[in-house]
């Protein structure tokens, strides 16, 4: 379990490398314009956005235009891969731990979601996360509140959620591997990444 903590502060760091403020979208095809609505009506919502698309598609991109456009663009934004971590590694990144959780926890560990505070989390590759996970990521949606591995006391975050599958979310709650509620209050906001093949004469600027 020490090897789980250093990999928490690793996989911490990384993520938080993922944050690709400065990078603007690319094109003036019908269907960057078509995002680019979406994402000035969206931004100032409080509610939970799903981006679908490809792979390769820039949904990350899209989920820090959302953040950068907000009023919650002076909070973080943080990035987390849901298929990068294994359940352990997962939970506690998200819900943080308390010291003595498991062996070596030796330091209360903060959380994606307490870390985000009032700002963004960016969920990565959300059709991944494993679904008794998924139940706790609903109650975050629901209330605003989670425990930290560990403690019994209730903790609330403000955190605006921004999910990205390249999976179609739909089919795997009709087949009972996504949380069919959970999939319903992510999409409220729903956003299609738009692959090259759809942006025309963006394929050039992009090349440039």
């Amino acid at each position: 379990m020490e090897r789980l903590e250093r990999q928490l502060h690793l996989g911490e760091s990384s993520a938080n490398d993922q944050h690709s403020a400065g990078i603007q979208l690319i094109g003036i095809s019908p269907a960057m314009l078509t995002l680019r609505q979406q994402i000035d009506l969206y931004a100032n919502n409080p509610y939970p956005v799903l981006i679908e698309g490809e792979s390769g598609t820039g949904k990350e991109l899209i989920a820090n235009a959302l953040h950068q456009q907000s009023p919650r663009k002076a909070q973080p934004f943080l990035a987390i891969n849901c298929a990068a971590f294994s359940h352990e590694l997962l939970d506690a990144q998200l819900f943080g731990y308390r010291k003595g959780a498991f062996t070596g926890a030796h330091t209360d560990h903060a959380g994606f979601f307490e870390a985000c505070s009032e700002g963004t989390l960016f969920l990565d590759e959300i059709g991944e996360m494993p679904l008794d996970l998924q139940a706790k990521l609903l109650r975050v949606l629901e209330t605003g509140d989670y425990y930290r591995l560990g403690e019994t006391r209730p903790r609330h975050t403000e955190t605006r959620i921004i999910a990205a599958t390249n999976r179609n979310l739909q089919t795997l709650a009709q087949n009972q591997q996504f949380r069919e509620d959970l999939y319903h209050r992510l999409s409220v906001l729903p956003i299609h990444a738009p692959p090259l093949r759809q942006r025309g004469s963006d394929r050039i600027e992009l090349l440039n």
